[in-house]
């Protein structure tokens, strides 16, 4: 019988259970199927009363973990709350801001969707729309990607570039094609829940490396290759998700040393790399490296469009995985991404996304410079990575209750820990003036340490 080990720094019992249970099931201590230990015999185990045992599963279930069914027991679910962040957050009540999705600021021409599409389809984009893409499509696209790539500071023959339907269909193949089922992968210490997703599918033990404010730990990486014996390594170094670190020139230079050293493969996840100002750390490591770009933190994020790139002897494996790639993109929306590109569109918009998270970044600086522990001189960025007093679930649960939706720093992390931060994104309101109120309510709920 699975019986939790309760973390002694969350004081409210039900939480500390609903926590080891999520622990568990990141840590593959739990798999989906497997059955939980019945109320009163997991209370008996504990020493806790049997209501405290169901309101802990009651929260459990409410976030997605566990599913009870009459007669049967309670079981872990296959999806998980990390799942929800994608999902649309039909639960919240319209009195409820959501700080919680990591998603662009809108931008004005989204205020009129149906003139910007029909501007569009005038111009010739749609004509694939209810086919498989062509080959030619594919040519076009991987073109595109290129103009796009090459803007980031990355020069890539076309033909060096895999496309894929959105950035997170690119990692899910990147890894398909080259980890293996039941290898470990080492990721950033908090890793954004996306790639803990993947992790799961593809029954991938992650190892976190510890973080300080510019990066991934010299020391850390070096110690965690020699004892992992790992081959892959997942970063995300500009404009990290969820702690909004971009990694220093000097660390990226020691960085790259190990890498070479060790003769590991980088899987770059570049998806805010548009946002920072900075170029991505494959640019330096062109022999080890494969970087995952798309549009959807920095254009839009309904286009789905992403593309693998690196050089042939990494990206053969990717390349043949065709049904992981680019089968499931849309033609019409592809068609759109390559247009945007190619005329200037995407990157006007991309511009225009990093000024509004500046001055976003701003408004919340003058207004919590002394509060959550941020570092408010490094670049601008969407998402706040906030220390909280306490234990984490209950700050979550005062911030809900007030009317704020945000993200518990226990759903990034990777090490079997306490973790007492939350993350906010500053460009999910509609609005700046939403923003502001959403502020107004997290300094009034008194959760952050000064």
């Amino acid at each position: 019988m699975w019986k939790p080990d309760l973390n002694p720094a969350i004081r409210t019992k039900y939480l500390a259970i609903v926590d080891a249970i999520s622990r568990a099931i990141q840590q593959g201590e739990l798999l989906a199927g497997d059955r939980l230990p019945t109320h009163r015999d997991l209370a008996w185990e504990l020493q806790l009363n049997v209501s405290t045992v169901s309101q802990a599963y009651k929260e459990a279930t409410r976030r997605h973990l566990i599913g009870g069914e009459v007669g049967r027991g309670t079981y872990v679910l296959a999806t998980s709350r990390e799942a929800e962040l994608f999902a649309l957050k039909d639960t919240i009540s319209s009195n409820t801001i959501d700080l919680s999705t990591n998603i662009p600021a809108v931008h004005p021409d989204d205020l009129n969707t149906q003139n910007l599409l029909l501007e569009a389809v005038n111009a010739g984009v749609g004509t694939q729309a209810l086919s498989y893409h062509s080959p030619d499509l594919l040519t076009r696209t991987r073109f595109a990607a290129s103009k796009w790539l090459s803007w980031r500071g990355c020069e890539v023959q076309p033909r060096d570039i895999v496309p894929c339907a959105g950035g997170q269909q690119a990692l899910l193949a990147s890894l398909l094609a080259l980890g293996e089922p039941g290898g470990k992968v080492l990721v950033e210490k908090y890793t954004f829940p996306g790639m803990k997703a993947v992790a799961r599918q593809l029954r991938l033990k992650l190892v976190g490396i510890d973080c300080d404010e510019q990066g991934i730990v010299p020391s850390a990486l070096q110690g965690a290759l020699t004892a992992s014996g790992g081959k892959i390594l997942v970063l995300n170094p500009n404009l990290n998700n969820p702690t909004g670190f971009t990694s220093s020139r000097q660390r990226r230079v020691d960085i790259i040393e190990i890498i070479k050293r060790h003769d590991i493969v980088v899987i770059e996840d570049d998806v805010y790399g548009p946002l920072s100002g900075y170029e991505p750390l494959s640019v330096h490591l062109p022999d080890h490296s494969i970087l995952i770009s798309s549009l959807s933190k920095s254009v839009a994020p309904g286009l789905r469009y992403g593309f693998v790139s690196g050089c042939p002897r990494l990206l053969g494996p990717i390349n043949a995985e065709v049904h992981a790639t680019n089968w499931a993109m849309s033609p019409f929306m592809t068609e759109l991404a390559n247009s945007w590109i190619l005329n200037g569109r995407a990157f006007a918009r991309a511009d225009w996304q990093r000024h509004e998270i500046e001055t976003r970044w701003n408004l919340a600086k003058s207004r919590l410079k002394k509060r959550g522990a941020v570092n408010w001189e490094k670049s601008p960025c969407p998402h706040l990575w906030l220390k909280v007093s306490g234990a984490v679930d209950d700050a979550v649960d005062k911030l809900r209750m007030s009317g704020i939706d945000v993200v518990p720093g226990t759903l990034f992390t990777t090490v079997p820990q306490p973790v007492d931060f939350i993350r906010i994104c500053i460009t999910a309101p509609k609005t700046r003036s939403q923003l502001s109120e959403a502020i107004d309510k997290l300094i009034k709920c008194n959760v952050l340490v000064y």
